[in-house]
Parts: structure tokens; sequence; C-alpha cells
């Protein structure tokens, strides 16, 4: 009875929508978060809907459910709000204590069918203490090489192709990674036959992470000594979209392999100058692990909008993922602002008390000789760094930092400004 319902409420809006000019993924997800900014709770509904209909990852279809159940239950729409709930739950959604805590499912907590719902949601996996207990998973590479190869072959079929021995074989953390980083099986493929020299060249490297497992582990050890409350989630690698290098999820540390795998014979010459500052050379792998790492035990850090937090939780990364690897993942832009240094830190200034991050993460897309992407992690990891180098405990100066309440008072209390007053 439930499917017959979900069935019917689905048809109801998707007819409704049908209308409209046909819209990527993208657009209308933009379009559903703006109707649910602006409290339009029954457009965005249509729109979350629709967003299930075209998302080829479950991680998109089950948030997509999510929020077309948060949707519903602030119209009071109990009954079609539990069906969405199945739905994402159907989907995968495992963001139990998120769910409990939502206040816009508020309204179907004093319901029956409130606790029936929290208990379908399996209980978060059990956060590992041991190093040396987390699995390094390289297997979805094997999967991309063997649909590569399968696609060159026949290029009539390429999307079966993929899909068949790609991303039907996910892993865990392959799903975590597609869901949050590309966009569809189509973007991929498109990504992937846009740049045949790179791929062709870029194999041997790719499959270099086996070699790494053993400095990556290492690291683990490494951290788990200057910070004995960390915990070690497992590591997988993927071949994405060249839109993230590495990221983290309830699975565990996800790796973008492809844009870790520059080095002699590896031809770039398809990327732009911003994708090029992307790729980084393979021996960096290990470093970028680390940098994963550390993210993964930011949870007790203030959750906060300025743009300072957002450097210093993008530098601390840098910072302690050096100290545990021997290296930082980011040295094109360590090198690039040598003797830019007050200029640089002049210019944040003017944007690290309200919400510009976008100006100094992640900001490839508008990057050029003279104006280098991705700076806020040079400033986070500097002010770190300057924290460090003035506290007497070095262990109780990174467990602080990685519990840091108030930005403005570590960035006074790290004494950066006063050490860059200094400099020549």
């Amino acid at each position: 009875m439930k499917k017959i319902l979900f069935s019917l409420i689905l048809v109801l809006l998707i007819n409704q929508i049908n209308g409209q000019e046909e819209l990527s993924a993208f657009d209308i997800k933009n379009d559903a978060d703006n109707y649910y900014k602006a409290k339009n709770y029954n457009l965005a509904t249509h729109k979350y809907i629709k967003l299930i209909e075209l998302s080829d990852f479950k991680s998109k279809k089950s948030i997509a459910a999510y929020s077309a159940a948060c949707c519903l239950s602030l119209q009071k729409k109990v009954d079609s709000a539990f069906i969405l709930l199945n739905q994402a739950i159907k989907y995968g959604f495992k963001y139990k204590s998120h769910l409990i805590q939502d206040s816009d499912l508020s309204n179907l907590h004093d319901t029956p069918k409130w606790k029936e719902i929290i208990n379908l949601i399996p209980e978060p996996k059990t956060l590992n203490s041991n190093p040396e207990l987390s699995k390094i998973v390289t297997k979805d590479i094997h999967h991309f090489w063997k649909a590569y190869d399968l696609s060159l072959k026949d290029s009539t079929n390429t999307h079966g192709i993929y899909k068949k021995y790609y991303f039907d074989k996910a892993s865990e953390g392959m799903e975590d990674y597609m869901g949050s980083k590309v966009s569809s099986i189509n973007s991929f493929i498109q990504h992937i036959q846009s740049h045949p020299k790179l791929y062709k060249t870029i194999k041997e490297n790719t499959i270099k992470v086996d070699e790494y497992k053993i400095e990556i582990q290492k690291s683990f050890v490494n951290f788990k000594e200057l910070y004995p409350e960390a915990k070690f989630p497992d590591v997988y690698f993927v071949v994405g979209a060249f839109t993230s290098a590495g990221t983290v999820s309830p699975s565990g540390l996800l790796i973008g392999i492809n844009q870790m795998s520059d080095g002699k014979n590896v031809n770039t010459d398809e990327l732009d100058f911003g994708d090029k500052l992307l790729m980084n050379k393979s021996k960096y792998v290990p470093n970028v692990v680390a940098h994963e790492l550390i993210h993964f035990q930011q949870e007790g850090m203030k959750k906060d909008t300025i743009t300072l937090g957002y450097v210093i939780k993008e530098g601390m990364a840098d910072f302690m993922g050096e100290l545990i690897s021997g290296d930082t993942a980011n040295r094109k832009i360590f090198e690039w602002a040598k003797g830019k240094e007050k200029q640089i830190w002049s210019d944040f200034k003017k944007d690290m008390y309200y919400d510009r991050y976008y100006k100094w993460i992640a900001n490839y897309n508008t990057s050029s000789e003279n104006s280098y992407p991705d700076l806020g992690y040079w400033i986070g990891y500097e002010i770190c760094k300057s924290y460090c180098e003035n506290a007497k405990d070095k262990k109780q100066a990174i467990y602080d930092m990685l519990h840091i309440q108030d930005y403005r008072k570590f960035l006074t209390d790290s004494k950066w400004e006063k050490k860059l007053d200094k400099m020549k």
C-alpha cells in the first residue's frame, strides 16, 4: 500500500513539473534549494521529487528524498513526509543523528511512525581507534580501468559499460564520492572522453596506490601519537570527474586518484590552467590522505560561516597532515606565496569576517598566473603553524586546534600577525 501511495504522489507531482522546460539535475537542485530558502515548500517539494527521478547516484537520491520529506513535514503533510523518508532510507540515508535533531521534521515527532523510521536507519559504524585496522580500498580504480578499456572497444555503448562495470560495482566510499562530487554518469563520461591524452597516460600512476599503503598507515600511526583521541576511517580511492582530489564522508576518506596521478610521461595538454593546478603528482598521495584524515577529526570545531573559520580548517589539515606525513599536499600554493605573504594577508583581512570563502578556497575557475587559487589553505596553514610554534605543550596544541570554538581568538593566540610583521 505504501509503494502504491508513493507512486501516486510521485506521478501527481512530476506531472505538475513536466510542462516546464527540461532542466539539468544541477539546475533543479538549485531551484529546489532556493525555493526551500524562500520557504516555498510546495514548489521545493516538487523539485526535490523530480531530482530523485533524475539523479544517477543513490546518495543523491537519498538526500533529495530526505529534503522532500522535510518540505512535506513543514507543510504538515505528515503521511507523505513519511513516505519520502522511507524512500530516503531505501536509497541509503545514513545520517541518523541529523534526522533526530532536524527541526524541519518536528511535526512528525508525536506520531507512532517516528520511532519506526528512526529504527530503520542503521547505527553509524563504530569509529576505529587503531590506525593499523583501517582498510585501504583500491578496487574501484581497477573497475574503472576495465570499464575504460571496454568502452574504447565499444564506443556505441559507453554509458552502459561504465554503469555495469564501474558504477554498479561501486564501493561504499565510491557511492559517497560520486553522490557528493559528480553530477551524473553522463558528466563523468564527458570528462573522460574530453581528455583522451590524459587518460591514455595516467593508468600506471593511478594503480601505484598499493605502493603507498605503508606510508599511509605510517602517517596514521604518527597521528595517533600526536592525538591519542584520533579515529581512523577506511580510505577509498576512486576515479572521479576532476571535481575533488579528496573529501570525507561517514564511509571514510575518499580520494579522487586521477587528480593525484601526474608524473613523468603524463600528458596534461588537455587541461586548462586551473585543472593543471588541481593535478598533483602521485608521490603526494600519502600527503593528501593525511590531509583528509585531519578533516575527519574536526567534528569538535565550531561550525561557523566566516571565511577565517573555513581557511583555518583547511590550513590545519595541511599543517597537521605535513606533521604526520612529511609534506603538504599543496606544495604548489606554498611556493607561489613566497615573497607575497603581506599582500595576501592584506587582501584576506578584507574578507575574513564575512562569508566569502569562495574567494579563497576552491576558486580554480577564476584562477590565473597572477591570481592563484586556494590561497586560503596557505593562510590557515601559517596561522596553525604559528599557534603550534608558540605553544609550550605541542600535544595540547593539537587538541586545542581540533576543538576551536572562537576563530577570532585563535587568530590572536596564534600571534601570526606579529610573526608576519617581522618578515622582510
